[in-house]
């Protein structure tokens, strides 16, 4: 792409979740705003966060729990500037049917989660608590990468399994799994991933936070008017190895419950209730302010030339 703006993004993970993303990627809104974007997913040691304090990356998506990790830890201010998550996107699935599932059915039961994101587990957490169970009745494991945890289960390991996109929609499709609950209705609305940047690329690259944010709204805007399967073509070349039908179904029931947020802004409520779930959980020793983590001018100023 001549003469445009390269740019490095990592994701914690590649995810149907962030379909946003991809559709910005694949829908052109990034190459519509002159800029050259590259989707790095972390691993072999390499954080979000990490990619971002050691210079790897100018932006990074995952949870604002990262953010708020590193500053409890006394670490550098990574602020938040977008979203592209406003509810939870896991599910629990049951080995056995339960048509009449009820949150008491987890008490003294083995609940398989992952080691990766530790905000599933933290939203587990407030969900029980909610619905009168105390968490250290029910054994949540979260000790196995994502693909060794849903080896376990299909193994015979565990009662309940606690995954995103594509598994849940493999496991039910296979019979090998049944969707006793959705952990974005349970937790209801909460900005669950959104885009973070370092402070200085905040205020020296804000042009091109700018054009990536608007680029971002306009894919926001596209994928609030049109159905599943349009989003799920325009997303597939980031799902290579995905069959189409799971893409689809995948997509459909991420739309059917409003997982993706219809606008880039991050508003204080959403992020207060974050807060309140990892300070529940223990995950954070410390409330932060709102305004040291999020930045909302960008996210203005693309809202409001929108409806100039």
């Amino acid at each position: 792409m001549s003469g445009a703006r390269r740019l490095t993004i990592y994701e914690p993970f590649r995810s149907i979740f962030y379909a946003p993303q991809f559709v910005a990627l694949y829908g052109g809104h990034f190459a519509g705003e002159g800029l050259d974007v590259e989707v790095r997913t972390a691993g072999g040691g390499t954080t979000t966060t990490g990619a971002l304090i050691d210079g790897h990356a100018e932006i990074a998506l995952g949870g604002i729990m990262r953010s708020l990790d590193v500053a409890d830890r006394g670490g550098p201010l990574l602020p938040h500037f977008a979203q592209v998550n406003q509810r939870n996107g896991f599910f629990l699935l049951s080995r056995a049917p339960r048509p009449t599932f009820t949150w008491a059915d987890v008490v003294g039961t083995t609940i398989v989660s992952f080691a990766e994101a530790p905000t599933p587990w933290q939203c587990m957490l407030t969900v029980l608590r909610r619905h009168g169970v105390d968490p250290s009745t029910v054994r949540i494991e979260r000790t196995l990468p994502l693909a060794e945890a849903l080896a376990a289960f299909r193994n015979g390991h565990g009662d309940f399994f606690e995954t995103g996109q594509p598994f849940t929609e493999q496991l039910i499709a296979e019979g090998a799994a049944h969707l006793v609950a959705s952990m974005g209705d349970a937790t209801g609305p909460v900005p669950f991933s959104s885009y973070m940047t370092t402070g200085r690329f905040l205020g020296e690259g804000r042009d091109v936070l700018v054009r990536f944010t608007r680029a971002l709204a306009r894919a926001q805007r596209w994928m609030a008017g049109v159905d599943g399967k349009q989003i799920a073509d325009v997303i597939a070349p980031a799902f290579p190895n995905i069959a189409s039908d799971v893409r689809h179904r995948a997509v459909a029931r991420y739309l059917g419950q409003d997982t993706w947020a219809r606008d880039p802004m991050l508003d204080r409520p959403g992020y207060e209730y974050l807060q309140a779930i990892l300070l529940d959980g223990g995950f954070i020793t410390r409330p932060h302010r709102y305004e040291d983590l999020i930045d909302t001018t960008i996210a203005r100023q693309v809202v409001g030339e929108r409806r100039s």
